[in-house]
Protein backbone atom coordinates (compact mmCIF):
# COMPACT_ATOMS: atom_id res chain seq x y z
CA UNK A 1 0.00 0.00 0.00
CA UNK A 2 1.23 3.23 -0.94
CA UNK A 3 1.41 5.13 2.41
CA UNK A 4 -0.74 8.52 0.83
CA UNK A 5 -3.58 6.36 -0.17
CA UNK A 6 -5.60 3.33 2.31
CA UNK A 7 -6.78 0.95 0.10
CA UNK A 8 -6.38 -2.36 2.52
CA UNK A 9 -7.70 -1.54 6.11
CA UNK A 10 -6.69 -4.04 9.01
CA UNK A 11 -7.58 -2.55 12.34
CA UNK A 12 -7.60 -4.08 15.64
CA UNK A 13 -9.96 -1.90 17.22
CA UNK A 14 -10.72 -2.13 21.17
CA UNK A 15 -13.93 -3.85 21.67
CA UNK A 16 -14.23 -5.54 17.77
CA UNK A 17 -16.50 -8.62 16.93
CA UNK A 18 -16.05 -8.50 13.27
CA UNK A 19 -14.76 -6.45 10.05
CA UNK A 20 -16.64 -6.77 6.88
CA UNK A 21 -14.92 -5.38 3.79
CA UNK A 22 -17.46 -4.11 0.93
CA UNK A 23 -15.89 -2.32 -2.36
CA UNK A 24 -15.03 0.88 -1.02
CA UNK A 25 -15.72 1.21 2.84
CA UNK A 26 -14.23 -1.08 5.39
CA UNK A 27 -17.35 -1.54 8.56
CA UNK A 28 -15.71 -2.26 12.00
CA UNK A 29 -18.62 -3.95 14.12
CA UNK A 30 -17.37 -3.02 17.74
CA UNK A 31 -19.30 -4.05 21.27
CA UNK A 32 -22.12 -2.16 22.58
CA UNK A 33 -23.44 -2.48 18.75
CA UNK A 34 -21.35 0.65 17.29
CA UNK A 35 -19.72 0.55 13.57
CA UNK A 36 -16.54 2.26 12.66
CA UNK A 37 -16.87 2.97 8.80
CA UNK A 38 -13.61 3.49 7.38
CA UNK A 39 -13.85 5.43 3.69
CA UNK A 40 -10.89 4.01 1.68
CA UNK A 41 -9.38 5.54 -1.24
CA UNK A 42 -9.97 2.37 -3.84
CA UNK A 43 -12.03 3.40 -6.84
CA UNK A 44 -14.93 1.36 -8.15
CA UNK A 45 -16.11 1.18 -11.84
CA UNK A 46 -18.66 -1.25 -13.79
CA UNK A 47 -18.44 -3.24 -10.31
CA UNK A 48 -14.66 -3.83 -10.27
CA UNK A 49 -12.46 -2.45 -8.15
CA UNK A 50 -9.62 -0.74 -9.50
CA UNK A 51 -5.83 -1.59 -9.03
CA UNK A 52 -4.66 1.79 -7.38
CA UNK A 53 -6.15 4.25 -4.79
CA UNK A 54 -7.23 7.71 -5.42
CA UNK A 55 -5.68 10.78 -2.84
CA UNK A 56 -8.26 12.07 -1.11
CA UNK A 57 -11.32 9.91 -2.50
CA UNK A 58 -12.11 8.21 1.23
CA UNK A 59 -11.53 11.34 2.71
CA UNK A 60 -13.94 13.32 0.35
CA UNK A 61 -16.90 10.74 0.30
CA UNK A 62 -16.98 10.83 3.72
CA UNK A 63 -17.06 14.33 4.61
CA UNK A 64 -20.06 14.81 1.88
CA UNK A 65 -21.90 11.96 3.15
CA UNK A 66 -21.50 13.64 6.95
CA UNK A 67 -22.37 16.98 5.80
CA UNK A 68 -25.27 16.00 3.98
CA UNK A 69 -26.64 13.65 6.88
CA UNK A 70 -26.07 16.99 8.93
CA UNK A 71 -28.28 18.60 6.46
CA UNK A 72 -31.48 16.39 6.38
CA UNK A 73 -31.25 14.73 9.88
CA UNK A 74 -34.42 17.08 10.44
CA UNK A 75 -36.45 15.25 7.90
CA UNK A 76 -34.78 11.96 8.39
CA UNK A 77 -33.12 10.52 10.90
CA UNK A 78 -29.77 8.36 10.46
CA UNK A 79 -27.35 5.85 11.57
CA UNK A 80 -24.33 8.91 12.31
CA UNK A 81 -22.61 9.47 16.05
CA UNK A 82 -19.33 11.14 15.06
CA UNK A 83 -17.01 11.39 12.93
CA UNK A 84 -13.71 11.24 14.17
CA UNK A 85 -11.08 11.10 11.58
CA UNK A 86 -11.43 12.58 8.32
CA UNK A 87 -12.18 9.02 6.52
CA UNK A 88 -13.96 8.03 9.25
CA UNK A 89 -17.51 7.45 10.61
CA UNK A 90 -19.28 6.06 13.51
CA UNK A 91 -22.59 5.26 13.91
CA UNK A 92 -25.25 2.62 15.39
CA UNK A 93 -25.05 -0.78 13.83
CA UNK A 94 -28.30 -1.44 12.07
CA UNK A 95 -29.97 -4.22 10.18
CA UNK A 96 -29.57 -3.06 6.23
CA UNK A 97 -32.73 -3.18 4.03
CA UNK A 98 -32.01 -5.38 0.92
CA UNK A 99 -33.09 -3.16 -1.25
CA UNK A 100 -31.37 0.22 -2.44
CA UNK A 101 -34.29 3.10 -3.45
CA UNK A 102 -32.88 4.76 -6.20
CA UNK A 103 -34.79 7.87 -7.11
CA UNK A 104 -34.62 9.55 -10.48
CA UNK A 105 -35.67 13.32 -11.61
CA UNK A 106 -34.21 12.81 -15.11
CA UNK A 107 -33.93 10.01 -17.70
CA UNK A 108 -30.19 9.87 -17.45
CA UNK A 109 -27.95 6.50 -17.03
CA UNK A 110 -29.48 3.40 -16.64
CA UNK A 111 -33.28 4.84 -17.56
CA UNK A 112 -31.37 6.39 -20.64
CA UNK A 113 -30.46 3.35 -21.84
CA UNK A 114 -33.66 1.46 -21.09
CA UNK A 115 -35.53 3.28 -22.66
CA UNK A 116 -33.42 3.84 -25.93
CA UNK A 117 -33.60 -0.01 -25.81
CA UNK A 118 -37.40 0.65 -26.34
CA UNK A 119 -38.60 -0.20 -22.64
CA UNK A 120 -41.60 2.26 -21.09
CA UNK A 121 -41.43 0.63 -17.69
CA UNK A 122 -38.39 0.61 -15.52
CA UNK A 123 -39.01 -1.19 -12.18
CA UNK A 124 -42.89 -0.84 -12.87
CA UNK A 125 -42.98 2.47 -12.74
CA UNK A 126 -44.51 3.88 -16.45
CA UNK A 127 -42.06 6.53 -18.30
CA UNK A 128 -43.69 8.96 -20.65
CA UNK A 129 -43.48 8.32 -24.56
CA UNK A 130 -41.54 11.41 -26.55
CA UNK A 131 -38.64 11.87 -23.97
CA UNK A 132 -35.02 11.68 -24.95
CA UNK A 133 -31.70 11.57 -22.55
CA UNK A 134 -31.49 13.53 -19.34
CA UNK A 135 -35.08 15.10 -20.19
CA UNK A 136 -36.65 15.55 -16.67
CA UNK A 137 -40.00 13.15 -15.92
CA UNK A 138 -42.78 15.36 -14.47
CA UNK A 139 -42.19 13.75 -11.12
CA UNK A 140 -39.58 12.09 -9.55
CA UNK A 141 -39.22 8.31 -9.87
CA UNK A 142 -38.44 5.71 -7.44
CA UNK A 143 -36.65 2.91 -9.18
CA UNK A 144 -35.60 0.16 -6.97
CA UNK A 145 -33.04 -2.10 -7.03
CA UNK A 146 -31.92 -5.30 -4.64
CA UNK A 147 -28.44 -5.43 -2.97
CA UNK A 148 -25.95 -7.46 -4.74
CA UNK A 149 -23.79 -9.79 -2.50
CA UNK A 150 -20.44 -9.24 -3.68
CA UNK A 151 -19.43 -9.17 -7.19
CA UNK A 152 -22.84 -9.45 -8.71
CA UNK A 153 -24.26 -6.80 -10.47
CA UNK A 154 -27.41 -4.61 -8.48
CA UNK A 155 -30.68 -6.14 -10.13
CA UNK A 156 -34.11 -3.65 -10.78
CA UNK A 157 -36.93 -4.77 -8.49
CA UNK A 158 -40.37 -3.48 -8.19
CA UNK A 159 -42.03 -2.32 -5.09
CA UNK A 160 -44.67 -4.88 -6.29
CA UNK A 161 -41.71 -7.47 -5.99
CA UNK A 162 -39.84 -6.32 -3.35
CA UNK A 163 -43.74 -6.32 -1.24
CA UNK A 164 -44.93 -10.09 -2.57
CA UNK A 165 -41.37 -11.50 -2.24
CA UNK A 166 -41.40 -10.27 1.35
CA UNK A 167 -38.33 -8.36 1.11
CA UNK A 168 -39.20 -5.59 3.18
CA UNK A 169 -42.55 -4.99 4.70
CA UNK A 170 -45.84 -3.30 3.49
CA UNK A 171 -45.22 -0.63 6.92
CA UNK A 172 -41.53 -0.29 6.21
CA UNK A 173 -41.96 0.19 2.49
CA UNK A 174 -44.24 3.08 2.83
CA UNK A 175 -41.52 5.04 5.23
CA UNK A 176 -38.61 4.19 2.81
CA UNK A 177 -40.92 5.61 0.03
CA UNK A 178 -41.52 8.64 2.14
CA UNK A 179 -38.02 8.95 3.22
CA UNK A 180 -36.74 8.47 -0.19
CA UNK A 181 -38.81 11.60 -1.55
CA UNK A 182 -38.20 13.68 1.63
CA UNK A 183 -34.55 12.84 1.10
CA UNK A 184 -34.27 13.85 -2.66
CA UNK A 185 -36.50 16.97 -2.54
CA UNK A 186 -34.03 18.36 0.33
CA UNK A 187 -30.72 17.07 -2.06
CA UNK A 188 -32.55 18.57 -4.78
CA UNK A 189 -32.77 22.11 -2.80
CA UNK A 190 -29.11 22.01 -2.05
CA UNK A 191 -27.82 21.38 -5.39
CA UNK A 192 -30.13 24.24 -6.79
CA UNK A 193 -27.89 26.43 -4.14
CA UNK A 194 -24.74 25.48 -5.94
CA UNK A 195 -26.29 25.91 -9.27
CA UNK A 196 -26.71 22.01 -9.67
CA UNK A 197 -29.23 19.42 -10.31
CA UNK A 198 -29.20 16.91 -8.71
CA UNK A 199 -30.39 14.13 -11.60
CA UNK A 200 -30.73 10.88 -9.46
CA UNK A 201 -29.27 9.14 -6.32
CA UNK A 202 -29.41 6.03 -4.45
CA UNK A 203 -30.36 5.58 -0.43
CA UNK A 204 -29.42 2.86 1.71
CA UNK A 205 -31.49 2.62 4.98
CA UNK A 206 -31.92 0.33 8.07
CA UNK A 207 -33.18 -0.39 11.48
CA UNK A 208 -31.63 0.04 14.79
CA UNK A 209 -32.52 -2.46 17.32
CA UNK A 210 -35.01 -0.46 18.77
CA UNK A 211 -37.00 -1.00 15.34
CA UNK A 212 -36.43 2.47 14.33
CA UNK A 213 -36.00 3.22 10.24
CA UNK A 214 -32.82 5.46 9.82
CA UNK A 215 -30.35 6.36 6.66
CA UNK A 216 -27.19 4.33 6.65
CA UNK A 217 -24.40 4.71 4.27
CA UNK A 218 -23.40 7.38 1.75
CA UNK A 219 -25.40 9.89 0.87
CA UNK A 220 -25.80 12.75 -2.31
CA UNK A 221 -21.90 12.20 -2.77
CA UNK A 222 -20.28 11.42 -6.47
CA UNK A 223 -20.37 7.91 -6.06
CA UNK A 224 -24.16 7.43 -5.30
CA UNK A 225 -25.51 10.24 -7.67
CA UNK A 226 -25.65 12.28 -10.18
CA UNK A 227 -25.41 16.28 -11.12
CA UNK A 228 -25.66 18.39 -13.62
CA UNK A 229 -24.86 21.81 -13.74
CA UNK A 230 -27.69 23.97 -14.18
CA UNK A 231 -26.55 26.93 -16.10
CA UNK A 232 -27.45 26.02 -19.78
CA UNK A 233 -28.97 22.60 -18.97
CA UNK A 234 -31.89 23.90 -21.02
CA UNK A 235 -29.48 24.95 -24.00
CA UNK A 236 -27.73 21.84 -23.95
CA UNK A 237 -31.01 19.60 -24.24
CA UNK A 238 -32.66 21.96 -26.98
CA UNK A 239 -29.87 21.58 -28.85
CA UNK A 240 -29.36 17.67 -28.12
CA UNK A 241 -26.03 18.00 -26.62
CA UNK A 242 -24.57 16.12 -23.73
CA UNK A 243 -25.03 17.45 -20.70
CA UNK A 244 -22.08 18.91 -18.14
CA UNK A 245 -22.21 16.54 -15.66
CA UNK A 246 -20.33 16.05 -11.75
CA UNK A 247 -20.29 12.10 -11.01
CA UNK A 248 -17.48 9.59 -11.56
CA UNK A 249 -19.05 8.84 -14.82
CA UNK A 250 -15.64 10.34 -16.72
CA UNK A 251 -14.12 7.36 -14.85
CA UNK A 252 -16.72 4.88 -16.94
CA UNK A 253 -16.02 6.81 -20.04
CA UNK A 254 -12.18 6.84 -19.90
CA UNK A 255 -12.34 3.13 -19.41
CA UNK A 256 -14.92 2.72 -21.81
CA UNK A 257 -12.47 4.60 -24.06
CA UNK A 258 -9.20 2.08 -22.82
CA UNK A 259 -12.07 -0.94 -23.63
CA UNK A 260 -12.96 -1.67 -20.50
CA UNK A 261 -16.32 -2.69 -19.13
CA UNK A 262 -15.46 -5.26 -16.15
CA UNK A 263 -16.65 -7.75 -19.02
CA UNK A 264 -14.85 -11.19 -19.26
CA UNK A 265 -11.70 -12.06 -20.76
CA UNK A 266 -11.12 -7.46 -20.19
CA UNK A 267 -8.24 -6.20 -18.20
CA UNK A 268 -8.24 -2.97 -16.06
CA UNK A 269 -6.04 -0.40 -18.06
CA UNK A 270 -3.47 0.88 -16.52
CA UNK A 271 -3.83 4.42 -15.02
CA UNK A 272 -0.73 5.88 -14.37
CA UNK A 273 0.47 8.30 -12.05
CA UNK A 274 -0.51 11.23 -13.86
CA UNK A 275 -4.40 10.16 -14.60
CA UNK A 276 -4.57 9.10 -11.23
CA UNK A 277 -3.50 12.60 -10.12
CA UNK A 278 -6.16 14.03 -12.21
CA UNK A 279 -8.89 12.13 -10.79
CA UNK A 280 -8.27 12.94 -7.22
CA UNK A 281 -8.28 16.43 -8.82
CA UNK A 282 -11.37 15.70 -10.35
CA UNK A 283 -12.94 14.36 -6.69
CA UNK A 284 -11.46 17.62 -4.98
CA UNK A 285 -13.48 19.86 -7.97
CA UNK A 286 -17.18 17.63 -7.13
CA UNK A 287 -16.63 18.15 -3.46
CA UNK A 288 -15.92 21.73 -3.45
CA UNK A 289 -18.96 22.16 -5.87
CA UNK A 290 -21.33 20.04 -4.17
CA UNK A 291 -20.55 21.50 -1.03
CA UNK A 292 -19.73 24.86 -1.61
CA UNK A 293 -16.55 24.83 0.31
CA UNK A 294 -13.02 25.09 0.02
CA UNK A 295 -11.57 21.38 0.54
CA UNK A 296 -9.00 21.08 3.32
CA UNK A 297 -6.46 18.19 2.37
CA UNK A 298 -6.03 15.53 5.27
CA UNK A 299 -2.55 14.54 6.72
CA UNK A 300 -1.89 11.74 4.40
CA UNK A 301 1.97 11.38 5.26
CA UNK A 302 0.71 8.18 7.28
CA UNK A 303 -3.43 7.52 7.00
CA UNK A 304 -3.33 4.12 8.72
CA UNK A 305 -1.51 6.04 11.84
CA UNK A 306 -3.84 8.92 12.07
CA UNK A 307 -7.20 6.80 11.60
CA UNK A 308 -6.05 4.07 14.40
CA UNK A 309 -5.19 7.22 16.09
CA UNK A 310 -8.38 9.24 16.02
CA UNK A 311 -10.47 6.48 15.81
CA UNK A 312 -8.79 4.84 19.34
CA UNK A 313 -9.03 8.60 20.70
CA UNK A 314 -12.50 8.60 20.06
CA UNK A 315 -13.50 5.82 22.07
CA UNK A 316 -11.76 6.28 24.68
CA UNK A 317 -13.44 9.61 25.43
CA UNK A 318 -17.08 8.09 25.20
CA UNK A 319 -16.27 5.37 28.32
Amino acid sequence: MSNNTIISTNFNFPGQKSVYKGKVRAVYHLENDILVMIATDRLSAFDVVMPKGIPYKGQILNQIATKMMAATEDIVPNWLLATPDPSVAVGYACEPFKVEMVIRGYMSGHAAREYKAGKRMLCGVAMPEGMKENDKFPAPIITPATKAEMGDHDEDISREDILAKGIVSKEDYIVLEKYTKALFQRGTEIAAKQGLILVDTKYEFGKTKDGKIVLIDEIHTPDSSRYFYAEGYQERQDKGEAQKQLSKEFVRQWLISNNFQGLEGQTVPEMTDEYITTVSDRYIELYENITGETFVKADISNIEERIEKNVVAYLESQK
